[in-house]
């Protein structure tokens, strides 16, 4: 897997996840929609982790820096 999310975008991924996982915590969501969203929030703390994103990777973007010199 070749790397392809950036460092603001691995933290704001991290935050949501987190926000999501305090409002699971406190009961705010609840439910089939609090599952689905929890789900999510999982989804969004691996791929934070592992600097990959499978959609991105599908739709080519990537938000690494580009290095000078190199296409």
């Amino acid at each position: 897997m070749k790397k392809n999310l950036g460092t603001t975008d691995r933290v704001i991924r991290i935050i949501a996840a987190l926000i999501i996982g305090a409002l699971l915590y406190t009961g705010t969501l609840e439910g089939a929609f609090g599952t689905i969203i929890g789900i999510i929030a999982i989804v969004l703390l691996l791929t934070s982790a592992l600097s990959f994103c499978p959609l991105y990777f599908l739709f080519r973007i990537s938000t690494l820096p580009k290095i000078e010199g190199k296409k």
